[in-house]
């Protein structure tokens, strides 16, 4: 049985468990900011088939290097976690922990301890459907595993070295090092076998325009797909609802062009995790034009399309490519008006969407629509913006085809 059947094995027993979450207020991370991670921490327990009955928060200037948050508070979530009454199976982390961390903590609690790369990668294992997105979880998570091997030792710890200590606690942690890092170079080398025929496939799909969804995970970029190429990629409401790169034809009037979905990416998600999809990364590097989606109801849109943006620049080197900026489910978007009395400063719900689609028009110069893909609001104006950014693509490429050089509003 591999890694990714004890992963699965993981997310089995988080169905049945009751979790509590624990988070940092920081001078750079306040207290709002927090409680937004939290929400996300939870949502993320939540897709995994947990259920988190409290959460805990101190405020603190860093992550105390043992217990991560002071003594203080360690008791208090012990306390609650041992409360026979609370039923508690899980404690959860929004940020990683070392594998120092990971042992004292389960020490004290006696309970299961989650950081949010592991959880994250529970919910890959889950998610995984296809060979290729398996390999590239397990992958992943060998690459997580690798730097914890010692901590997970930590029962063999009268074994340390030194005089009469030297015995088969080193020699096995050395062994299970070597097994990781034989898996590691295996699975990069079918991964690399399996990138070589797509990229044949993408060779094989000539020259047609290719437009790539990119996203915060959860904004609606399969719905979106769905909609677009009439196709039926799954969907739900769930984070990392979609591993899989998928790729589809699509024709607006007499354009064709090829329409990418990719994985959504999500904040605090470390580098090596979002490589592990070299596929999905190829598929973005390799389009013409990005469609990036973006939630609009949800209050830190901002800092999600930041996230987006900074992933695409550092790990896709994809920052300089043509761009839409989609904004989605505007359904859902809501508005809370200030009080004339009321003079502290506007948050985002006090922002009507009139005035940020007036200020994001005029940042993006027009490439960008407000839509909401599962109602199909304004679905049309998206179609029109989307082949005029293509028609340009492919004028490029074939410039004699002087039938797709009418505007969109001819052919309709």
């Amino acid at each position: 049985m591999g890694l990714i059947d004890d992963q699965k094995r993981t997310i089995n027993a988080l169905a049945q468990e009751r979790a509590v979450l624990v988070g940092l207020i920081t001078p750079e991370q306040d207290e709002s900011r927090a409680r937004e991670y939290l929400d996300e921490l939870e949502f993320l327990a939540d897709t995994a088939g947990a259920t988190v009955v409290k959460r805990f928060t101190q405020k603190c200037n860093a992550p105390n290097s043992t217990s991560f948050v002071g003594k203080g508070k360690l008791e208090e979530i012990v306390a609650y976690v041992q409360d026979e009454d609370n039923d508690v199976g899980l404690v959860i982390f929004d940020d990683d922990l070392s594998p120092k961390q990971v042992s004292f903590i389960e020490k004290a609690t006696r309970v299961k301890v989650l950081d949010r790369t592991s959880l994250i990668l529970d919910i890959f294992a889950k998610r995984a459907q296809t060979a290729n997105a398996k390999m590239q979880v397990e992958l992943a998570q060998y690459q997580y595993l690798l730097p914890r091997l010692t901590g997970m030792w930590t029962h063999l710890e009268r074994q340390r070295g030194g005089i009469g200590m030297r015995g088969p606690g080193e020699e096995q942690i050395e062994t299970d090092r070597r097994i990781v890092k034989q898996k590691i170079s295996l699975l990069k080398q079918k991964l690399a076998q399996w990138d070589k025929q797509k990229v044949i496939q993408r060779k094989n799909r000539g020259k047609l325009t290719r437009i790539a969804l990119v996203g915060y995970t959860n904004v609606g970029k399969s719905t979106l797909m769905n909609l677009l190429s009439k196709s039926d990629v799954f969907a739900e409401n769930k984070l990392f609802a979609t591993l899989d790169t998928t790729v589809r034809k699509v024709v607006i009037e007499n354009l064709p062009f090829l329409l990418t979905d990719t994985v959504g990416f999500i904040r605090k998600l470390p580098t090596h995790l979002v490589e592990s999809f070299k596929t999905t990364l190829d598929e973005v590097r390799d389009s013409d034009i990005l469609v990036h989606v973006v939630d609009i109801s949800h209050p830190g849109f901002e800092e999600q399309v930041e996230v987006v943006n900074r992933t695409l620049q550092e790990v896709c080197g994809a920052g300089d490519k043509e761009m839409i900026m989609v904004f989605n489910k505007i359904d859902n978007f809501s508005y809370v008006p200030k009080d004339e009395d009321d003079l502290t400063p506007r948050e985002r719900e006090n922002i009507p969407l009139e005035e940020l689609q007036a200020t994001w028009m005029s940042h993006m110069a027009g490439n960008c629509v407000f839509i909401s893909a599962k109602r199909q609001q304004n679905i049309d104006a998206l179609k029109r913006l989307i082949y005029e950014k293509a028609k340009q693509v492919h004028m490029q490429r074939f410039p004699y085809n002087d039938f797709l050089y009418q505007t969109y509003d001819d052919l309709s």
